[in-house]
């Protein structure tokens, strides 16, 4: 990847569950988070969502977090991050 580039990763829920069952595939996913600006994930359990940032805040303790969210399912995500964001939405406060 470029230098100046600026990129995202987009995980599934599916792709996940395989992710956290590998070491390997773990280090992988950790070693390309990275290198992007921003990772976003889809179709995933509310603790999938809070066990992505737990993945990053291990691996890079210097690295700030930033979690946003619309909906109940995202409370667990929102409190491990750094910095937690509650967007008011249609699925729920």
């Amino acid at each position: 990847m470029r230098q100046d580039a600026k990129h995202a990763l987009v995980i599934s829920g599916e792709s996940l569950t395989l992710i956290q069952n590998d070491p390997m595939l773990s280090e992988w996913f950790l070693k390309v988070a990275e290198k992007v600006i921003i990772v976003l994930a889809c179709r995933v359990s509310p603790k999938q969502k809070a066990d992505i940032v737990q993945m990053v805040k291990n691996r890079y303790p210097s690295k700030t977090t930033l979690s946003i969210g619309d909906g109940a399912n995202d409370v667990a995500m929102i409190m491990k991050a750094d910095i937690g964001l509650g967007i008011a939405g249609k699925e729920g406060m």
